[in-house]
Formats: structure tokens, C-alpha cells, sequence
């Protein structure tokens, strides 16, 4: 009888043991590309929420003090760069997007996560929404508070990320940004506050939220991305220059002037309600026009979008406006834009459609 009793228990722990290692090979992989950025970033005392230096904690010990992220997934991590984001160049952003695509075309990564700095994570996340061809779930995230603050944001935006990035029902959304416990597109969101945790926000909304590691879904993107994009990061080796100008009362022309002849290939002009350009600047933009620069009408204003032949006539001065696009991510599409075409018309089919 005891020894049918152990055959039996044994026969009940490798039952136990077969199942576990069943529950731990079904979990995704997911890998978490870091780039700096105050969710790797350090302050003096825990008190110090807004004054610390960023881009200090290498992505393994991230890792290392978040051992609950190895319920939800396989994790690794890869330090990609090591930066504050508003020092993100365009060949940091090339750099990680072909990184990006190299992984997502491998079968044993199910997601990507990437860590970002939050000064330009809403450049970052549109530039990969856009260029990036994989139905695979990409989540960049980051922090408002560095790690050694009280209430630190990170570890929590940290794991959000990566249960969203290593989700099914996140595939096929296109690139989506998961902070303070909301899931916002890529496309979309914006950092809207700079000493606030609920610091990122869409004027359309977020796309769901996650709950103890659990998505709730509510909308999905409807403007073209990843896998249905015409752009491709395997292809493109430079971005196209562009700038950013800024209307403002007083404006002169001096700015115009001066990016003008820089050598750029478009001019995002961030323009005061509608796109609105004052009358003493519509003349400088006309020249940059001239010189075979696009021009694209966005607006400095948070939210809304710029109607086209409104605010100024844009069929006859041949200008472009940027839709719904702050200048920031204007110039984001732009870039990527003109690496295929220099044709006014198409892109502006290109701002309405992405």
C-alpha cells in the first residue's frame, strides 16, 4: 500500500513539475530595448522628484528590481542607448527602429518593449508607428519620476508595458505608449504636463487601460500604421531635414529666413490657432515655398486640426497642413514622408492618411 502511495505522489509531482514547465514555456518573450530617459534616471534623495539626472540606470538593473515581470513574460533586455531623450537625434531614431525590426521578425520574440525618455517618447512612438512593419505588439514607455523617488512612476509603467507587449489582444494596433495606466496609440498622445505622472494624453482618448496586469480595450486606430504603412525602416538610411518654426505675436522673419537657407527639405510652420500665419510671414514662407521647400501649416495649439484653404489659401501658395499633427510629429512625418516623394499632393494625401 505505501509504495503504490508514493508511485502515486511521485506520478502527482511529476504531473505538477510537467505542468509548470508547460505554463513557463507557453509564456510570450518579450524584449525590452532601453534608451535612457528618466525612467533610468537617479536623484540625489527620494524627495528629489523633478531634479535628478537621467539616463543613469543600466537597462539590467531595471530588470533586476522588477522580478514580477517574469509572470507575465520572458523578459531580456538590450541597452540601445544610453540618452535623455530631448538629445534623441535622427540616427537615434534609425538606430532603434532597425533594431526594432530585426526582432520583431524573429519567431521567438512575441513583443518589444522600449524605454524612452518622455521629452520625445511621442516622436519616438509615431517614427516607429510609422516605419516599422509587424502586427507584433510594440509598447514605449517611460517615467515621470526617476526610480529613487517617492512615488516613483517607473517600475509600474514598466510592468504595464511589458504584460501589454507580451498580450494577443494588443497585436495589430499599431505602436502604443502605456503610462500612468492608461494605453494610449503612438499616433495620438502627446506629453501635455512636465511635473505630473498623468503627463501623457490624446485629445481622441486612450486606446484602453491596464488593470493588474488585465487590457481593457475601448477604441482602436483607424489611420494607417505598421504593417499597413507605405514606409519601411529596412529601407531608409537618412531621414529628410526638416525644421520646426514657431508663430508667435511679433513674429519676424528672421527664423524663416535663416532655416530657409539651411538646406532643409520641409519647414513645419507651428502656427497660432488654425495654422494661422501673420500677414509679414506669409510673404517669407512663400520664398521658402520658392526655393523647392515644402511648407506645412501645423498649429502651436494642443488640440483640434488645421483645415486645409482655411486660415490661408493652401491650394494657391502649394502648401501642405499637418491635420491633426502637433509640429513635433509633423515634422516626425515629414521626415520619414519625404524619403519617398518630394510632391506636394502626395503628401498631403500622406498627412491625411497617417
Amino acid at each position: 500500500m505505501k509504495l503504490k502511495l508514493g508511485k502515486l505522489v511521485a506520478g502527482m509531482g511529476l504531473a505538477v513539475l510537467a505542468t509548470f514547465a508547460s505554463a513557463q514555456a507557453a509564456k510570450p518573450n518579450v524584449v525590452i530595448l532601453a534608451t535612457g530617459g528618466t525612467i533610468a534616471g537617479a536623484g540625489a534623495s527620494a524627495l528629489n522628484s523633478a531634479t535628478y539626472a537621467a539616463a543613469k540606470v543600466p537597462v539590467d538593473k531595471l530588470l533586476a528590481g522588477l522580478p514580477e515581470l517574469g509572470n507575465v513574460a520572458h523578459v531580456r533586455g538590450e541597452q540601445v542607448s544610453q540618452i535623455a531623450s530631448e538629445s534623441f537625434t535622427n540616427d537615434n531614431l534609425l538606430k532603434l527602429g532597425k533594431r526594432v525590426s530585426a526582432l520583431v521578425k524573429q519567431p521567438d520574440v512575441d513583443g518589444i518593449v522600449v524605454t524612452h525618455g518622455t521629452d520625445t517618447l511621442e516622436e519616438t512612438a509615431y517614427f516607429l508607428n510609422l516605419v516599422i512593419r509587424t502586427n507584433k505588439p510594440i509598447v514605449v514607455v517611460g517615467s515621470m519620476r526617476p526610480g529613487t523617488a517617492l512615488s516613483a512612476d517607473g517600475a509600474l509603467n514598466l510592468f504595464d508595458a511589458v504584460s501589454v507587449a507580451a498580450s494577443k489582444d494588443a497585436a495589430g494596433k499599431g505602436v502604443l505608449v502605456t503610462m500612468n495606466d492608461e494605453i494610449q496609440s503612438g499616433r495620438d498622445v502627446s506629453k501635455t504636463i512636465n511635473i505630473k505622472t498623468e503627463a501623457f494624453k490624446s485629445q481622441w482618448g486612450p486606446l484602453g487601460m491596464v488593470v493588474e496586469g488585465n487590457n481593457y480595450w475601448f477604441r482602436a486606430p483607424v489611420k494607417r500604421h505598421t504593417l499597413q504603412s507605405e514606409f519601411n525602416i529596412d529601407e531608409m538610411d537618412a531621414l529628410a531635414p526638416v525644421e520646426v518654426v514657431y508663430g508667435y505675436g511679433n513674429v519676424s522673419r528672421t527664423a524663416l529666413d535663416a532655416v530657409g537657407k539651411s538646406g532643409i527639405k520641409a519647414l513645419i510652420h507651428g502656427g497660432t490657432g488654425n495654422g494661422s500665419v501673420a500677414d509679414r510671414i506669409v510673404p517669407a514662407l512663400q520664398d521658402v515655398r520658392a526655393r523647392g521647400i515644402q511648407v506645412i501649416r501645423s498649429s502651436r495649439v494642443a488640440d483640434g486640426f488645421v483645415l486645409r484653404n482655411a486660415e490661408q489659401p493652401d491650394d494657391k501658395y502649394d502648401w501642405v497642413v499637418a491635420h491633426d499633427l502637433n509640429p513635433q510629429k509633423a515634422r516626425i512625418l515629414a521626415a520619414v514622408a519625404m524619403t519617398k516623394t518630394l510632391d506636394s499632393k502626395e503628401l498631403q494625401r500622406i498627412f491625411w492618411q497617417y
